[in-house]
Formats: C-alpha cells, sequence, structure tokens
C-alpha cells in the first residue's frame, strides 16, 4: 500500500504513478458538449378553396308590344271598294340578356420563410475533481499550485 493509503482508485483513467518518492493523480472535470441540429417542426401548405355563392342581379330590360285600339266610326261613306289588302307588318322587339362568365384575378398571396434567433437557458450540473491532501501524522507538505479550478 502506498503513503496515501487508499486514497487512489484503480480505474485505468486515473493513471497513477505511485513509487516510495513521488505520485501523480489526474483530476478531471466535466465541460458541457453543446450541438445544434435542425428537426422539422412542420410544414405549410398553400393551396386555393373554390367557395360557390349565388348572386341575384336584377337587370332592366325593354320589351314593345303592341296596342290594338278600335274606334267606331258610324257608317261613314267610303269611295273605295272591299279588296284583298296586303296585311300590316309591325316588328315587335325585346332585349334578351346574355350572360357569361369571365374570370378576374383579385388578390395574390406570397409565402416566404424567415430565421428568427433566440436564445434558450441551459442548466445543468457539472462535476469536476479537486485534489484531497490527506495528512497522516505531522508531515510538511508545499502545495506548488496556484489554480484551484
Amino acid at each position: 500500500m502506498s503513503i496515501f493509503g487508499g486514497l487512489f482508485n484503480n480505474d485505468n483513467d486515473t493513471k497513477k504513478q505511485n513509487n516510495s518518492d513521488n505520485a501523480k493523480l489526474r483530476l478531471h472535470k466535466e465541460e458541457l458538449d453543446i450541438n445544434k441540429y435542425s428537426v422539422q417542426k412542420g410544414e405549410v401548405e398553400l393551396g386555393k378553396e373554390i367557395i360557390e355563392e349565388q348572386k341575384t342581379v336584377e337587370v332592366p330590360v325593354t320589351r314593345e308590344e303592341i296596342v290594338i285600339e278600335r274606334k267606331c266610326i258610324n257608317n261613314e261613306s267610303s269611295n273605295s271598294c272591299i279588296t284583298n289588302e296586303e296585311p300590316i307588318k309591325i316588328p315587335v322587339n325585346e332585349e334578351r340578356i346574355d350572360v357569361d362568365k369571365r374570370t378576374v384575378v383579385t388578390g395574390e398571396v406570397s409565402a416566404h420563410k424567415r430565421t428568427i434567433e433566440s436564445t434558450e437557458r441551459i442548466d445543468e450540473t457539472l462535476k469536476r475533481e479537486e485534489v484531497l491532501v490527506n495528512k497522516i501524522g505531522n508531515p510538511d507538505v508545499v502545495d506548488s499550485s496556484s489554480n484551484n479550478q
């Protein structure tokens, strides 16, 4: 057994060197190793939906009609003979409605991505090894290390 007794453990990473005049002990500490990676959070799909609606529009139209007026004439004499005459033709018109549809552009939708930077807080417990000097008796010990990390 060494002069430090059971102070050293026997794992391979400790790498102790021990003889009667000197000894070495490697100290370890944990550090954070932070890596970032990208994951797909979701997606946005743009599409179109067709909505049908009934539209009622009142359009004024005109039409013609023939008005027949009859007058009573009290047996007036006439020099005309009764013959077959050509009939009178009067054209009658009306407005009709012709409905067509046309497509017009009413707007435009665009989409783009933007990157937002933020900060996330990570709280983690880290371990480190410190040397433990156990004095047995009254030996003189000089600690030459100035950094106690």
